[in-house]
This record gives structure tokens, sequence and C-alpha cells, in this order.
């Protein structure tokens, strides 16, 4: 899959070509990461990167998600993914991560908007998700930007780092997103 977002942005399949170049992106960032993704602490060589991809794109073979690039510029700048499409009630998980320094500019609203319109438009979902921990105002704030509505709160839904996290559930429908 390839979208392109915009003209300084396109969210591509992830390759096993990229893994160093995902695995020293996580490098630099891997304190600011850390606070809102608890799967990198289990991220700390290029083949726990190149077992991610592997994985990521078993689940696609088996048409069950995908974890896909998000370039700016050129430059690996995060990544957006399908957590796991659940065909039988048409709907699947949005979830998302982006270096610091590309905060701030728009690409991670515009590259999620694009991947609602996939989900929507290309695969038929009826329902996309978003959840996130509490304290992450950021990927909270996309989500309300991007019209989901709040649904509820999971207590104690992620281990990350040292303790557990509450999350925040938002959810969008096919016929919200084409009002």
């Amino acid at each position: 899959m390839e979208i392109e977002v915009d003209e300084w942005t396109t969210i591509m399949d992830i390759k096993e070509s990229d893994a160093a170049n995902i695995f020293a992106i996580i490098e630099r960032n891997r304190k600011y990461l850390r606070q809102f993704l608890g799967w990198i602490d289990f991220s700390n060589c290029v083949e726990d990167i190149q077992d991610f991809i592997a994985a990521s794109q078993k689940m696609a073979e088996l048409n069950n998600g995908g974890n896909y690039l998000i370039r700016y510029r050129g430059e690996i700048a995060g990544m957006v993914s399908f957590n796991q499409i659940d065909w039988i009630n048409h709907r699947t998980s949005i979830g998302y991560w982006l270096v610091k320094h590309a905060q701030g500019k728009g690409i991670m609203t515009s590259s999620v908007h694009a991947l609602i319109e996939y989900a929507f438009n290309v695969l038929g979902l009826n329902r996309v998700e978003i959840r996130c921990a509490t304290v992450n105002r950021r990927s909270q704030a996309i989500a309300i930007r991007l019209g989901f509505k709040w649904e509820g709160r999971i207590r104690e839904a992620e281990w990350l780092s040292d303790r557990y996290v509450d999350h925040h559930v938002y959810g969008l429908l096919k016929r919200e997103w084409n009002r």
C-alpha cells in the first residue's frame, strides 16, 4: 500500500530493508517514545525490528491489519497502523507514533485522516477506534480533531515501562465520517 497524504507526506508498506533505519530512529527518540509506547522496551536491536516487520508482513498477508511507515520529506517520521481488522464486524483500530521533532506540523493528523479514508472507502469498514493512554494529550487531540467520539475509559489497559496506564477509547463510524 502507498498513500500520498500531501506533497510532503506518504504512507507506505514497511519493508525488511527499513529495519536499520527504523531502529536508528527509535534509538534517537527512545526516551521520548518510551513515555507512550510499551513496546519500545522490547526493541533493543535491529533483529527485534526485523521480527516486527516480518510479523507485520504476515498480518498484511492474512488481511488482518498492518503497519505502515510515514515518510515526511523523504525521511521516516513515524508509523501508523491498522492494529487488527475485524472483518465480521467491519471494524479496526488505528495506532500511531511520530518522532518528537516532526510533531506540531499536522503530519500525524493528515496521516491518520488518510488511513481513515482508506478504512472506510477502500476496505469498506464501518468503525474505527483509537485507544490511547489518558496521559497522552497529543494522541487524544488527533482523535478529537478528526471527529472521533469519546466512548469511555479502560482501566489499567496497558503496561507502560513501569506501571499500568488507563486508556481513553474514541470511536468513529463511517456515517459520521461522510457528513
